[in-house]
Formats: C-alpha cells, sequence, structure tokens
C-alpha cells in the first residue's frame, strides 16, 4: 500500500474514533441532565399551552395516582395527557426507581379508552404479572406497576 492510503485510513479511523467518543458523551449528556437545551435561546422548549377544561364524563377517570413507591400519593391530572413517565426532566410523573428508564412508559387517550404504553424500557411495565408488549386499554383503579412504583387511573 502506499502511504497516502495508509495514511487515509488512519484518518477516517480517527475520525471513526471520535465519532463514537462524541456519541457517547452525547448519550451520557441526556441521560445525567435530561432533555436538551435551546442553543438560539439557552431555555428549555417552551411550556405547552394549557387545554381548555371540561367537564369529565361519569366512569371516566381524571387523574392518575401514584399508589406504592418513593412517588406515594403524587397525583397528575389526566388533562395534561399524554403523560411521560420516566426518570428525565420532561416527564410528567418523575421516578426516581434504578429499575425506570428517562422515558420509560407513557398513559394517553383515545376518545374515552385510556392506554398505556411501554416505550422500549429495559425492565418492561406491568398490569399485574403481565409484561406490556403493545399498548394496553386502562380501567380505573388498574394496577400498573413501573419499576417498584404502582400507578392508578382514579376518577
Amino acid at each position: 500500500m502506499s502511504e497516502l492510503t495508509l495514511f487515509l485510513i488512519r484518518i477516517a479511523f480517527l475520525a471513526i474514533l471520535w465519532i463514537f467518543v462524541l456519541s457517547t458523551v452525547s448519550v451520557l449528556r441526556s441521560d445525567l441532565f435530561g432533555a436538551r437545551v435551546d442553543a438560539r435561546n439557552g431555555r428549555a422548549a417552551a411550556p405547552r399551552k394549557q387545554p381548555k377544561q371540561r367537564t369529565p364524563k361519569r366512569g371516566v377517570p381524571t387523574y392518575v395516582l401514584v399508589t406504592e413507591g418513593s412517588n406515594k400519593g403524587e397525583r397528575v391530572d389526566l388533562s395534561e395527557a399524554p403523560i411521560l413517565i420516566g426518570r428525565g426532566t420532561d416527564a410528567a410523573i418523575r421516578l426516581d426507581d434504578d429499575y425506570v428508564s428517562t422515558r420509560h412508559a407513557r398513559i394517553a387517550t383515545n376518545g374515552d379508552t385510556w392506554f398505556v404504553e411501554d416505550l422500549g424500557s429495559t425492565n418492561g411495565t406491568y398490569i399485574g404479572t403481565v409484561r406490556l408488549t403493545q399498548p394496553t386499554t386502562l380501567t380505573i383503579g388498574t394496577p400498573v406497576r413501573i419499576g417498584k412504583t404502582m400507578l392508578e387511573l382514579r376518577r
């Protein structure tokens, strides 16, 4: 091989190595500090506008309640749906649990039907002893386990 070819191979190897290092630092940064900051103004993204409050129908859940775990008693209104659950700073229900991913699960609605969806977490999301593999319908009082935390829809 010529010297030019070896030189180009070295440069390509160093470029790939630096791309790997920078992507690793980026992943570590997002795990440690949460959501990215807008570079133009140095602030996090603007908060979402609050939707209009409407009177819930009878028998329709109105909030999510943490029933077990370190955040026991925490309550989030379903009017803020979809509700992100995880360790990240952008989560509506932020859980400080070693078994919870940064973006672990989401509770969302499709009309009057509520469902929970695992977002590819390592340790899974459970209803009873069943691990979720697809979005699953939730009803009032159905316990959802995420790590060491239990959640329920309440009225």
